[in-house]
């Protein structure tokens, strides 16, 4: 049994807050299920996850002592789940879900898409940082944190310097499905401007003229469906900019369904939708005639991937 005495630094904020940095190793889940079945209490009583903790109060947690062990590497406190959807010796394809950072934010997020996939290697002893001198399983692509679909991961060195050399030269074709406010008119279309990025703010303008510091972008799209006043797209990246997407249908006056920042509010309150209907959901290596500048990775020449369908496609039904 182990406990904690809450300070003045500890006071003022929920059980299930003050446990998930006190005990990292625990897990929400397990956390949960022991304050529920009476293995942690508060000042010796039966508790609630949303209890508010007062100066002096006794956290008591009748569980193993492995839970107390302080975690060797922060990715260990991510979380375990993953959408796997292709993995061999050199590369991990998977499917992000919606809400989840790839990298720690700003907010210093504990759970991340990294994190998972190295907790994920670590566990199956296939990554052990003592072990390595400098090189980590990172990330060859990224999306933003409420936007799902696949992202790629290296699980060699090689495999990343050819992974960001591919993605450098544009031989993965990447395609999103996403869902706009308003008819599209026309069935195929193609939305070309000039992004500039605030640094300060870090949302992006378009548009129409070059302007100094600004970005040239190509987005071409297909309208797949339309319904109640919705769009649905898929998406062609021909340049890969900043909340590209997401500021181009916007630009032209059909914003993302969800999208908080670039959307059209009224839509998103009518929908009851609170994140951007935009997936990333295929992946195609098009390598032909270049299989000799990636001996490693040649093998994926013509291959595709596919993330599971979205959310929003409910709403085509």
């Amino acid at each position: 049994m182990r406990e904690f005495i809450i300070s003045d630094n500890d006071a003022n904020q929920r059980l299930d807050k003050f446990l998930q940095k006190a005990v990292p190793l625990l897990g929400k889940s397990l956390m949960y299920k022991y304050i529920r079945i009476k293995r942690i209490k508060l000042n010796g009583k039966r508790c609630s996850f949303s209890d508010k903790l007062e100066v002096g109060d006794t956290i008591s947690l009748y569980i193993n002592d492995e839970y107390f062990e302080k975690p060797k590497y922060d990715f260990l406190t991510s979380g375990s789940e993953l959408d796997i959807v292709f993995e061999d010796e050199n590369i991990i394809i998977v499917n992000k879900p919606t809400g989840l950072v790839v990298h720690a934010d700003e907010q210093n997020s504990a759970d991340t898409l990294i994190g998972r996939i190295l907790k994920y290697f670590y566990e199956k002893k296939e990554y052990d940082p003592q072990k390595e001198n400098s090189f980590a399983p990172a990330l060859c692509n990224r999306i933003d944190r409420n936007t799902s679909g696949l992202v790629i991961c290296a699980k060699n060195a090689e495999a990343l310097r050819e992974l960001n050399e591919i993605i450098k030269q544009r031989y993965i074709k990447k395609e999103y499905l996403c869902v706009c406010v308003g008819s599209i008119p026309k069935k195929q279309f193609s939305i070309e401007g000039y992004l500039f990025k605030n640094e300060k703010t870090k949302l992006v303008s378009i548009y129409d003229k070059p302007r100094n510091g600004a970005k040239k972008i190509i987005t071409k799209a297909e309208l797949l469906k339309s319904n109640n006043n919705l769009s649905l797209c898929r998406v062609d990246l021909v340049t890969g900019r900043t909340h590209q997407i997401r500021a181009s249908f916007a630009h032209i006056g059909f914003p993302l369904l969800g999208d908080g920042k670039y959307g059209n509010g009224q839509a998103n309150k009518k929908y009851h939708v609170k994140t951007q209907a935009l997936h990333s959901y295929s992946m195609k290596f098009e390598l032909s005639g270049k299989q000799q500048d990636f001996p490693l990775l040649a093998y994926l020449n013509q291959q595709q991937f596919f993330a599971q369908k979205p959310w929003f496609l409910k709403y085509f039904d």
